[in-house]
């Protein structure tokens, strides 16, 4: 390795470690104006909900690896179906909060070609965030994402990413970023969320 590389991938290293950081505080931010950065066209109501208008849309990136109960997921399969993403950790006390609702419609609307999937992080001890989904009833699948590797390379640069913990990001039946939100979510929030993708044609 030469003299001059070795710099660069230092300051990646460092660049790297900085965003997971800061993925790591959990947040209950309200104003959810913030996007991925570049020329976009997001359109954000007074709910704190970013939304992307159906052609201005870009395809989430590889989301893949294996859940908290040892299974292999890749998102990309579930093209076709509306996808709700929520990124959590055992740890954060919004993401506790909000867990009951997200168990509710994740059963309710399954029926309705909507599958949820969760992106768990944060959690060193996988039987803490196993331990929560039994507390709250959580159904759906959960992928380990630990160092928070899936979260920072699964979002195109310029869409709506997650910047914070939790987040919840909805896919289109393309399998792209329609929707977001960085605060704890309600039912009726989640629900407002989902609805108008899932009532896309």
């Amino acid at each position: 390795m030469s003299l001059s590389r070795a710099p660069r991938r230092t300051l990646l290293a460092v660049g790297s470690l900085a965003a997971a950081l800061a993925l790591s505080a959990c947040t209950s931010d309200t104003n959810g104006k913030s996007g991925g950065g570049g020329d976009t066209n997001f359109v954000t109501n007074t709910g704190g909900v970013s939304t992307v208008v159906k052609g201005e849309r870009k395809p989430v990136n590889a989301i893949a690896g294996e859940t908290l109960d040892g299974t292999r997921l890749d998102v990309a399969d579930l093209k076709g179906k509306v996808v709700v993403l929520n990124v959590w950790g055992s740890w954060c006390g919004p993401c506790r909060g909000e867990a009951p609702h997200f168990a509710k419609v994740a059963k309710e609307l399954k029926a309705k070609g909507v599958e949820f999937v969760g992106l768990n992080t944060r959690d060193a001890d996988k039987s803490k965030a196993v331990s929560f989904e039994e507390e709250f009833g959580i159904t759906y699948p959960s992928l380990y994402d630990p160092d928070g590797k899936l979260i920072l390379n699964g979002f195109p640069k310029g869409s709506l990413i997650p910047q914070g913990i939790p987040s919840t990001i909805v896919l289109d039946r393309d399998g792209k970023i329609a929707a977001r939100s960085l605060m704890a979510l309600s039912e009726t929030k989640l629900r407002s969320m989902i609805d108008p993708i899932a009532a896309e044609k």
